[in-house]
């Protein structure tokens, strides 16, 4: 009798140690997946969560750098090219320069940045006109205009736009963004 309950009293206890050790797993693991930091799924950039800014560039003539850098709190996807509007009266976007379509689409971390390259003219170009401003419209993944229209000033002088003028996809890098 002495030898059945010995075993009967192991097994419980043996029952009761597998009990709390799952037990505390259970909880463990549940701390664990509450106290990892939840990884943060990308979300399109937008005028709400980019700030734009254009600069004109010494080389190649001609040309503007469009600088758009992510300031949210999550990373963002800059998707094909952006519309860009050379004047307050300009009635058709600049076209999109195909041959510089990305391999895949430019992510930007918080605080990182991504590039277009902008031809303002060229001798191949006809008609044109000076422009104070550039409206930047941001596009998602279907390659259509979202959120208002993003103003920037050209400077005082303004830039020459004419027939030529082009914009790149988005770029991880200035210098990919200004050879195409």
């Amino acid at each position: 009798m002495r030898m059945a309950t010995r075993f009967a009293s192991r097994a419980a206890a043996s029952c009761a140690v597998a009990a709390a050790v799952t037990l505390v797993g259970v909880q463990a693991g549940g701390q664990t997946a509450s106290a990892a930091p939840k990884a943060s799924s990308p979300v399109t950039c937008t005028t709400a969560n980019t700030r734009l800014t254009v600069t004109e560039v010494s080389r190649p003539i001609n040309h503007l750098l469009l600088k758009a850098t992510n300031t949210g709190t999550k990373p963002c996807y800059a998707y094909s090219a952006p519309f860009l509007r050379a004047g307050a009266d300009a009635q058709a976007p600049l076209a999109w320069v195909e041959d510089s379509t990305p391999q895949s689409v430019v992510t930007l971390a918080p605080g990182r940045s991504a590039y277009a390259g902008i031809t303002a003219s060229s001798p191949d170009g006809e008609g044109g006109a000076v422009a104070k401003t550039l409206g930047v419209f941001l596009t998602d993944r279907g390659g259509d205009a979202i959120n208002g229209e993003k103003t920037l000033n050209l400077g005082e002088g303004g830039v020459y736009f004419n027939s030529a003028a082009a914009v790149t996809y988005w770029q991880d890098n200035a210098q990919d963004a200004l050879v195409w």
